[in-house]
């Protein structure tokens, strides 16, 4: 089934949002309403002008450049393309942003920036290297960064934040173009998306655990999902036999699995995942345990979108949804409960896209890179890091 058909009956069952949603920029009846009634990053109003590192923001926030691609930082020069990225609570107190390098021909890999309880600076080191196009990825509750290589037999990386041990490529979660993950906390099962025109949604279940209940990512079974043509979203789950495309891409090994166009970023919060496709401009949300698919934004319905050129994904913990532009108007935009309203906008980086947006382990403070910076090129990356009352 095309998702395009799917899409269209919900536009349908919904008078298309309503003649105000499609109008303005508001959401169909999602989770996330009830998530955010006590707390919403979505209150601090308009965007000011931009500072002087060119970022427009709400009143009370900052901004910091805290790496340019090719910048000696101690032992690592921080890397070229900078994509996804996420954040981890370090025992000192301070905590470690990782963020992907999308580079191609073995240039790829990751690298880490470590910041102490102040917020300070205090080593930058490579966690991967050596590997193809990493573009997104997820983080683990076993606190370990799932890295994503988007290449034809792309594999997913498991790395070390803290860069002790070395990476391991997890095949048992498929060879396809992988672009995001995450990591139902609940079930211990992983979510997938792939970046292709016809790409599909995953789910990988863990035959086995470890000694404190986290799954092992080598032994399990990969699925891809069904979108049941009875239109009300079902899902319908299908195993791969061969999730290495040894003999056929994974896409294509069950000819009723659904077709996404362009999986991107992925998010998991309380018993929901959300993710989104970039050639419909749509935000997803999947519902575990009624197993049901709805779409929770769509570009398509809105006379003057705020959000386009939907990206990579995050959430805080009222569970608003932070979503990156690739292009569009360089935004960071937040759904939250009924409102779609930008967060931050980057001036002057037009060639660029908003890439690796994570919250800090406190909440306290927001990191993402513009991947090519000014100049559209990829050497000429830079990280942000945002600070106010989120």
């Amino acid at each position: 089934m095309k998702i395009s058909d799917l899409k269209r009956r919900k536009l349908l069952q919904y008078g298309f949002m309503s003649l105000g949603a499609f109008l303005g920029n508001t959401l169909l009846p999602s989770p996330l309403k009830a998530a955010t009634m006590s707390l919403s990053i979505a209150t601090h109003g308009k965007l000011l002008p931009p500072d002087h590192n060119g970022v427009r923001l709400p009143a009370g926030f900052t901004s910091r450049i805290v790496a340019h691609s090719g910048e000696k930082l101690f032992d690592y020069t921080w890397h070229a393309a900078p994509d996804g990225g996420a954040t981890f609570a370090s025992p000192d107190g301070g905590w470690i942003y990782v963020s992907n390098c999308e580079l191609e021909n073995q240039a790829g890999g990751a690298g880490a920036l470590r910041f102490n309880a102040q917020g300070e600076l205090v080593d930058a080191y490579s966690i991967l290297t050596q590997t193809d196009r990493n573009c997104a990825g997820g983080h683990t509750p076993w606190q370990t960064w799932l890295s994503c290589e988007e290449t034809d037999k792309g594999q997913v990386w498991e790395c070390d934040p803290f860069g002790y041990k070395p990476a391991q490529a997890r095949k048992s979660l498929g060879l396809f173009r992988h672009e995001a993950v995450a990591v139902d906390t609940r079930n211990k099962q992983l979510y997938l998306t792939e970046d292709k025109p016809e790409g599909r949604f995953y789910r990988y279940t863990a035959h086995s655990f470890d000694t404190v209940g986290n799954p092992n990512l080598d032994d399990g079974v990969l699925e891809v999902a069904e979108v049941i043509d009875d239109g009300i979203g079902t899902v319908r789950w299908h195993a791969l036999t061969d999730p290495s495309a040894a003999n056929m891409p994974t896409r294509k090994q069950i000819p009723h699995s659904t077709a996404f166009d362009g999986g991107e970023g992925i998010w998991y919060h309380q018993d929901f995942i959300y993710f989104a496709t970039k050639g419909d401009d749509c935000v997803w949300v999947f519902d575990i345990q009624k197993q049901r698919l709805s779409i929770l934004y769509n570009a398509a319905s809105c006379l003057s979108p705020v959000l386009t050129g939907v990206d990579n994904i995050t959430g805080n913990t009222a569970g608003e949804l932070l979503v990156a532009e690739d292009g569009g108007n360089m935004q960071i935009v937040v759904l939250s409960g009924d409102d779609v309203l930008p967060l931050l906008q980057v001036i002057g980086h037009d060639r660029s896209e908003i890439a690796g947006p994570a919250l800090s382990p406190d909440g306290s403070r927001l990191y993402f890179s513009s991947q090519r910076g000014k100049t559209g090129n990829s050497a000429d990356g830079v990280t942000f890091e945002i600070t106010g009352p989120f």
